[in-house]
């Protein structure tokens, strides 16, 4: 089944680590028995984007690479043996296009650590075109009522903070400090802790990212430009001075991840879901056994997360702040995001 595909269409290309990318005509793929094609409209621009550009993780990139997996748009094309997905759906193709389904990690619901795991913008092609494969059982299933430009970074960014929210084990009540706060996923990650009755702290700089985090739910803003010590900053935000229950570090730099360790409460937790090229976790021993801290990592959702991130933002919790782009113009939104002057996400639309 099928309706109206061309034969080409338009993408981003990059064709050797580090760059250019190109804007460029190629085929339009065809979906294997258990995948769907979906015409992509908008595709949100994430951090690791740029990461598999420049190759810079350790984990080599397919090449020729088209990016992107933020991608929300309309299936219209699948495989024979997809059945709950119709023509016309709206759908989602994000960072874990597919997987084994059968490994032990598949069968445990934690899909995105299986060894065959398929990755969206990375080892396959992405979501900067304008048609994209992803396997049926991975794909998102975004509601008709809910806007395509709008829920597009949920589709990577939503899912992720969500996930280390609920990795995190903070609850209702309880503080959670935000590193990276003003960025695209510490944007999605104020809301999502509000959302779910957490007090934010957000730690981030510029009065600009100040102004976002307040309307977004912190009640405290920790600008790590102007501060003379962060951690004891930090702590004193709290209301026993001890600090927060829970850190939730989306930031692109190392210094916050060595920071976190040490203004966690004890028994807190420290989750790392940003990944800077390069960067090491470090932490006092002594502190982290006598005060019982935790510090982990979260990678991205698996199903069932998706569905329910997807729930916050159908119900009207979760508004990602978002700036719209043509999809010709990624490399601006590169350049951005390489001086640090994105607040919130920037989407691109794959019709310019």
């Amino acid at each position: 089944m099928a309706q109206d595909i061309p034969d080409k269409q338009w993408a981003m290309i990059i064709e050797k680590t580090g760059g250019p990318i190109n804007y460029k005509q190629i085929p339009v793929a065809k979906p294997g028995p258990d995948e769907v094609l979906v015409n992509i409209k908008y595709s949100g621009v994430c951090h690791t984007d740029l990461h598999a550009l420049n190759g810079d993780w350790p984990l080599p990139t397919k090449l020729p690479l088209v990016g992107g997996h933020e991608g929300a748009g309309v299936v219209v094309a699948r495989g024979e043996l997809v059945q709950d997905l119709q023509i016309g759906d709206h759908a989602g193709v994000k960072w874990l296009n597919g997987s084994c389904l059968q490994c032990d990690f598949c069968q445990q619901a934690d899909e995105p650590l299986c060894p065959k795991a398929l990755l969206s913008g990375y080892t396959v092609d992405g979501t900067f075109q304008q048609y994209a494969i992803g396997k049926a059982t991975h794909v998102a299933r975004i509601p008709k009522e809910v806007p395509l430009d709008a829920v597009a970074p949920v589709l990577c960014a939503g899912i992720t903070v969500y996930k280390g929210l609920k990795e995190s084990g903070a609850r209702p009540g309880e503080t959670v400090a935000i590193t990276g706060a003003g960025g695209g996923l510490g944007s999605l990650a104020c809301q999502f802790a509000k959302a779910m009755g957490l007090r934010i702290i957000a730690v981030d700089a510029g009065e600009e990212k100040e102004k976002m985090t307040k309307e977004l739910g912190a009640e405290v803003f920790c600008d790590f430009a102007k501060t003379q010590d962060l951690v004891k900053d930090v702590q004193a935000a709290t209301e026993d001075g001890m600090g927060p229950h829970a850190v939730l570090l989306v930031a692109v730099s190392e210094k916050p991840f060595q920071q976190a360790a040490e203004y966690v409460r004890p028994r807190g937790t420290v989750v790392a879901l940003g990944m800077p090229a390069g960067a090491f976790l470090k932490a006092p021993v002594f502190q982290t056994v006598v005060q019982m801290k935790t510090i982990k990592g979260s990678y991205v959702g698996n199903r069932k997360d998706t569905a329910e991130a997807l729930d916050f933002f159908k119900r009207g919790l979760i508004k990602a702040p978002f700036k719209t782009i043509g999809m010709s113009k990624l490399q601006e939104v590169y350049d951005m995001m390489q001086e640090g002057k994105i607040a919130g996400r920037y989407v691109v639309d794959t019709s310019k």
